[in-house]
């Protein structure tokens, strides 16, 4: 992807709307889209790394109601002809094929590779990589297998819904944020897969969220690891202007 002067790459993660209640996500909801209204004048193309929404789930006729601002807000941008990339994260990994068709934004299960004006990015959301995050892996395994997805299906969307926002607002085990503290350049688990990637392949900057805290990483004089934070206590994105890529914190107006 070649960005044209004057244009920049925008990447944000980690929104969890909905979450702790209406209320509190009604306010950060509007910050947000606050946010992409304004990028949308210079904005190439925008990356969003998962977490969008704190419980997401996809019945066959049935998406949970709320969040219109901010859909109306991507579906804008995406008809604007701006490409948006989403990487489901943990929170939202039983997305389908509602953000394809309906807002026309790609959607990624996996981390994924970009070239942005030579420049090489792999980009995910981060969770279940490297060698920690061992308590929601194990969790991982049973929330994507396609029976437990067909199960919880069977469920009416009053009760599986609310049960499901209950246990993601509650249960730190499932949202994969036990510990959300700094735990050291060397400990740190996605630096730490970054620096194994880069032992079979150069990637200029490594770009993911999850640990729900901005930092950003030398992995070695050409690498660099950057973890975005969140929308709930930082309000924290990163800007790539065709060269260099800058963690950036949110002036909120609203």
């Amino acid at each position: 992807m070649k960005i044209p002067s004057g244009q920049q790459v925008y990447f944000a993660s980690d929104q969890h709307l909905g979450a702790p209640t209406p209320a509190e996500s009604l306010k950060r909801e509007k910050i947000f889209v606050e946010f992409l209204d304004e990028i949308k004048t210079d904005a190439a193309a925008i990356f969003l790394l998962g977490d969008l929404f704190d419980f997401w789930f996809e019945y066959k006729q049935v998406v949970p109601k709320g969040f219109v601002r901010v859909l109306g807000k991507l579906s804008e941008i995406a008809d604007s002809g701006i490409p948006i990339y989403f990487f489901v994260g943990n929170h939202d990994l039983w997305m389908d094929s509602y953000f394809e068709d309906e807002l026309g934004i790609h959607t990624f299960h996996q981390p994924q590779f970009f070239e942005l004006n030579n420049t090489k990015f792999l980009i995910g959301h981060g969770d279940g990589l490297g060698p920690g995050d061992k308590g929601y892996k194990r969790m991982k395994k049973v929330f994507t297998n396609s029976f437990s997805k067909f199960l919880f299906r069977w469920l009416h969307p009053d009760l599986g819904v609310r049960l499901a926002k209950h246990l993601s607002v509650k249960n730190k085990l499932i949202s994969g944020d036990e510990d959300a503290k700094f735990l050291g350049e060397e400990n740190e688990w996605l630096a730490q897969y970054a620096k194994r990637k880069l032992e079979f392949e150069h990637y200029d900057y490594f770009v993911f969220g999850h640990r729900h805290l901005p930092m950003e990483i030398e992995l070695n004089e050409k690498s660099t690891y950057l973890n975005l934070g969140d929308w709930i206590s930082h309000f924290t994105y990163a800007k790539f202007d065709g060269q260099q890529l800058h963690l950036k914190y949110w002036q909120k107006k609203t």
